[in-house]
């Protein structure tokens, strides 16, 4: 579809679609009682503050039949002081004993957990807010509402909460501190909405909007609490400062050599909805290693960012809509990581936050040189303004290049258009973005742009997505993997609920059809594929049954080396993929999981098998997992195969001491890597790490096997403490 036959489809749709909008539903309101009490967040409700909290008697059923009565009845209490809120959840249950848990871990996957969750919206513009979630035992996840369909968890804020079992359920309470929130001084009404979800009956329970196409992070659809015009946040100043010693081993000397460093962050509260922070020599030894992934195509593979100080806030820079992974222009692992190497970070500082309709994000980093790079400064800065309830738009820029010696930078604007009331219930999206980059960049257009259309609905969930990426474009702080190219990327999904007949054991179907086109900007295609699932369907049970075909098309502009020595001739290639998935339900306490992908590939065959198991203990102390990847490719030019291997296994004692290991093994380098780490949670903000890691280099393939090759052998204790004032 050219540009502008690509305008003509859109801009008739979008006059159509405008005009069937109705009003939004009338919210719920609940008002948080003052107090001045302090309560103790035990998860028993017995302080007598809550005799006067204010009181919501019932959630109502959201999925799967909405409005319908249900035997689980949820009492919600609310109380606030000026130091924060404080909510209450009394969760009745007919069967205590089948309550399901299976994590007590700190941003843990509570899916298959039986769950409170909140949002809050204090700047009540019904875009952003907070998201806060524990499970029956006591985990806590946490996250940032970035979108009507998307939640955030990078974010981990400073919050309290316990849970307790009672004769017919079990009790909750959570209490987030104001100066946890950025929120405008003085406003008396925040956007709320909570829910509940039973894990062995696949229920969700909502307080505001019980339709089925309403997600729990669209704030368009939250009710409110009032009553919140006494928070205060302080004087809006926290110091984080650590400590930290390092135990190395060489891997030629047997001699340990012992290291010292000390660092932190300040954060100050520029206004109530405004922080600006600092961070001096940071230090991520905490930090989760990378999951192995296998890389069969010709195109860099994206490792997600894991490091606190670039998590914080890290909603605030996300650019355009449909770019998923595609296209980031700014990718905060280009900092402080050149070439696989890390290099320090120095200082840091951020400003975050909003100003009225405003919504700021400014970030600027020097680092220290590296093996291959120099020293650098770099720089981000993200800024939206909300036109009205509707409408965002925003800009983007980038400065400076990792390697510390070439010139860069990066421009961007994007708007979006939202409703979730289009018809009287339904989403509704529509988002443009146009970038363009500058400096020592490739020749060529150096300009990208990008349209979605989206209507994600419980019944028809449906998009359309046109980019271009020029392959001059080369964001030096982002992530672009295929410059050069066209793309076209649309498709639908129809998702009938069976009642009752041949088909009363499938709770939900999921048809699909989504077809992509990719040209280089010539119009020469360069890859196609039509996936399909002709079967797809979630059991009443909770069990997942998924058969697919995605017939593909690959045009290699030159020789391919998949893998060493084997190399794929040049040309165009036609296969066709087949997937069988089969997965248990996730409220079960063992849980097994297999993929198989099978069928052409380029000039011969590929079998990959993906296969997993769970064990999680009663209560949710003991958590095991087991992962295995198997590649086999079988060409002419070659045949090899691929392996990936991860052992999961984490012990609670409580929901803040815990020990959790994590090894991989894969083929290719035939490496082990082992990391063990221990987070004792003295109080929410002061944490203790012990944190070991140790590589093994070729274990199988050592010509002594009573030897073991140890490449990194590393030894962290770290103490990071957190005052506020």
């Amino acid at each position: 579809m050219t540009d502008h036959r690509c305008l003509h489809f859109v801009l008739p749709l979008l006059v159509a679609c405008f005009s069937t909008l109705a009003g939004p539903a009338a919210a719920a309101d609940i008002r948080a009682a003052h107090t001045t009490d302090r309560i103790a967040v035990d998860g028993r409700l017995d302080d007598s503050a809550w005799q006067q909290a204010g009181h919501i008697a019932d959630l109502q059923q959201q999925d799967p039949n909405p409005g319908q009565p249900t035997p689980y009845r949820t009492e919600i209490l609310v109380l606030a002081d000026p130091g924060g809120l404080t909510f209450g959840f009394i969760c009745h249950d007919p069967d205590p004993t089948a309550i399901a848990v299976h994590t007590m871990t700190r941003d843990g996957r509570l899916r298959g957990d039986d769950s409170l969750a909140l949002v809050l919206d204090p700047f009540g513009d019904q875009r952003r807010g907070y998201y806060f979630a524990i499970n029956a035992a006591g985990a806590r996840v946490d996250g940032l509402v970035t979108g009507p369909e998307d939640i955030s968890l990078d974010w981990d804020g400073i919050w309290y909460a316990a849970t307790s079992r009672t004769d017919d359920g079990w009790t909750a309470e959570i209490r987030i501190p104001a100066q946890t929130l950025r929120f405008p001084s003085g406003s008396d009404r925040w956007g709320l909405n909570f829910e509940r979800v039973v894990a062995r009956d696949r229920i969700t329970l909502r307080w505001a909007d019980s339709s089925r196409n309403a997600q729990l992070s669209d704030l368009r659809r939250a009710g409110g609490v009032t009553g919140v015009a006494m928070l205060k946040q302080g004087l809006g100043l926290s110091i984080s400062p650590y400590g930290i010693v390092h135990v190395d081993k060489d891997e030629d000397d047997t001699d340990h050599v012992v290291t010292g460093d000390i660092g932190g962050d300040a954060t100050w509260n520029l206004t109530s909805e405004l922080s600006a922070v600092v961070t001096v020599n940071t230090d991520f030894a905490e930090t989760e290693v990378d999951t192995s992934q296998v890389n069969l195509t010709r195109f860099p593979l994206f490792f997600p960012e894991k490091r606190a100080f670039f998590l914080e806030g890290s909603d605030q820079f996300e650019f355009g809509s449909g770019l998923g992974r595609d296209l980031v222009p700014f990718f905060s692992r280009r900092i402080g990581l050149y070439n696989g190497e890390q290099i320090p970070l120095e200082v840091g500082a951020k400003v975050l936050g909003r100003s009225g309709r405003w919504g700021i994000g400014l970030l600027g980093a020097r680092t220290g040189a590296g093996e291959e790079s120099a020293p650098a400064n770099l720089y981000v800065g993200r800024i939206t303004y909300d036109v009205d309830p509707h409408l965002t738009v925003g800009m983007i820029a980038t400065d400076g290049d990792p390697d510390g010696i070439s010139a860069n930078t990066l421009g961007g604007l994007d708007a979006a258009w939202q409703t979730s009331t289009l018809g009287g219930d339904k989403n509704f999206s529509v988002g443009a973005w146009v970038a363009g980059s500058r400096g020592d960049v490739p020749d060529g257009r150096r300009d990208g742009w990008g349209l979605k259309i989206d209507y994600p609905n419980d019944l028809w969930d449906a998009a359309l997505i046109y980019r271009e990426f020029g392959d001059g474009l080369d964001p030096a702080l982002g992530f672009l993997p295929r410059p050069g190219t066209k793309w076209l990327t649309g498709g639908i999904s129809y998702q009938p609920r069976p009642d009752g007949g041949l088909f009363d054991w499938v709770r939900q179907f999921f048809f699909e059809l989504y077809p992509q086109v990719v040209k280089d900007l010539d119009g020469r295609t360069q890859s196609w594929r039509v996936f399909t699932a002709p079967f797809n369907a979630r059991t009443e049970s909770g069990e997942h049954i998924e058969v697919n075909y995605a017939p593909q098309y690959e045009f290699l502009d030159e020789p391919f080396e998949i893998s060493e020595g084997v190399v794929i001739p040049g040309g165009g290639y036609t296969f066709n993929r087949y997937r069988v998935e089969l997965e248990s339900a996730e409220h079960r306490q063992f849980s097994v999981a297999s993929t198989v992908w099978f069928g052409e590939f380029f000039t011969g065959t590929l079998t990959q098998w993906e296969v997993g198991a769970g064990y999680a203990s009663p209560g949710g102390h003991l958590q095991l997992d087991v992962a295995a990847e198997n590649d086999f490719v079988d060409l002419p030019e070659g045949s090899f195969i691929n392996r990936v291997y991860q052992i999961r296994a984490a012990y609670a004692f409580s929901p803040d001491l815990i020990i959790a290991t994590d090894t991989q093994y894969d083929s290719e380098s035939r490496d082990v890597g082992i990391n063990a780490r221990l987070r004792w949670t003295i109080e929410p903000g002061n944490d203790l790490y012990l944190v070991w890691t140790q590589a093994l280099a070729r274990p199988w393939a050592h010509p002594d096997w009573g030897l073991v090759h140890t490449t990194e052998d590393h030894l962290a204790l770290k103490l990071r403490w957190t005052l506020r004032y």
